[in-house]
């Protein structure tokens, strides 16, 4: 497999978010992953302290001709997350499009990073952009309950799952996976409801569509990287699964579980009892679950809608 990706996102020098969660991932399945870094920052803003410089627009397309002018810009996906300016983000659809005239088939994946919990944590003036430009170009999106309603100007029934996912589609993405909902699971509170749709033409010309939801141990702790790692995992298992979202989200969810539960269990234990853990010591334990993401075993399974 000879898949290359684009990946559009934070870099930081210690830890996992950004390009350093999507990337090591994505390798250790086989795609050769090539990094634009919209900030480059000594660790995440979750920190005490954080230094770094942010990439401008300017600065992205310079990157971007340099790439062009030796011809090797092709490539089957791309892969975007957290920005905070507007012209850096209309610049990355210029870019996507551009790519997209080259290689009809090049996939393009966007976690719309908006907010969570009702509450923006990106400059509003990115909305429109994100709800006019960037989302009808995408193939593939991960928005949270939140950044949905945001994205749909309006605060739709999830119990409607269809209505929800429907109105979605009609905006460009083939596949959405809303990550976290306010849904209720069946299995109660310490549990939070992930939902997804893909739709997908047949050999004979039908258009179908494969619905599921998956219900999602909570964890106590706050990881940071979590989402970047969930959208570089769905690029690489839908490739990897096509025709079949249930099993795409199946691995994708497994590999963050595992990548989670090692991150709590050494935080834990690095901590001491009774002490609550650093930012430091929840970094996620990436390297140390590459044989997971590799092959991932299956401990969370998606009911089809």
């Amino acid at each position: 497999m000879d898949c290359r990706v684009l990946s559009v996102q934070s870099h930081v020098v210690r830890g996992y978010v950004g390009n350093k969660s999507a990337s090591f991932p994505l390798q250790v399945l086989g795609f050769e992953v090539e990094t634009i870094n919209s900030v480059q920052f000594s660790n995440h803003t979750g920190y005490e302290h954080w230094k770094g410089q942010v990439l401008t627009a300017d600065e992205l397309q310079l990157l971007y001709e340099g790439i062009k002018l030796n011809n090797v810009n092709q490539y089957d996906y791309v892969l975007t997350g957290y920005t905070r300016d507007d012209s850096f983000l209309d610049m990355v659809v210029d870019i996507v499009q551009e790519l997209k005239r080259a290689n009809p088939n090049l996939v393009y994946v966007c976690d719309p990073v908006l907010g969570d919990n009702g509450a923006m944590y990106v400059p509003e003036n990115l909305l429109p952009i994100y709800r006019d430009k960037v989302v009808p170009a995408a193939d593939i999106i991960t928005p949270n309950q939140f950044e949905a309603e945001l994205l749909l100007e309006q605060k739709p029934k999830l119990s409607v799952v269809f209505q929800v996912m429907n109105l979605l589609h009609s905006m460009g993405p083939d596949t959405v996976v809303i990550t976290s909902s306010e849904l209720p699971s069946p299995l109660g509170d310490q549990y939070l409801v992930a939902l997804g749709s893909q739709k997908r033409v047949t050999e004979d010309g039908t258009m179908v569509t494969q619905q599921i939801r998956m219900d999602i141990p909570r964890v106590d702790a706050v990881f940071v990287g979590t989402g970047d790692l969930f959208a570089a995992m769905l690029l690489a298992w839908t490739h990897l699964h096509p025709n079949d979202l249930k099993m795409a989200c199946e691995k994708t969810v497994s590999v963050i579980y595992h990548v989670i539960k090692r991150t709590i269990t050494y935080a834990k234990e690095v901590a001491g009892p009774n002490r609550r853990p650093s930012p430091a010591q929840l970094e996620l334990r990436m390297v140390q679950s590459k044989a997971d993401i590799e092959d991932p075993g299956i401990v969370l399974n998606a009911l089809v809608l």
